[in-house]
């Protein structure tokens, strides 16, 4: 079990996406805290060493400390926007 850090300005996005995407958003959360890592890829270049998760258009970047196991989220934006 991983503990899932949000900071303030990740919810902030969170909350301005719909409501049927923040459903589909929340399930990937829950996914990450039960350690659920099967179709997520690393981020290449400068964003080395995050990783992504797909929920639908949208992409949820974060970054995973497995020696503490704490997921940190670093930003949940649409596809076209998010790198």
């Amino acid at each position: 079990m991983y503990k899932v850090i949000i900071p303030k300005t990740v919810f902030k996005e969170l909350e301005a996406i719909g409501s049927e995407n923040q459903k589909l958003i929340w399930t990937k959360i829950k996914d990450l805290e039960s350690g659920i890592f099967s179709s997520d890829k690393p981020l290449k270049g400068s964003h080395k060493g995050k990783f992504r998760k797909r929920a639908g258009d949208y992409r949820i970047v974060y970054l995973r400390e497995n020696d503490i196991l704490v997921i940190t989220l670093i930003r949940i934006a649409h596809r076209k926007e998010v790198y």
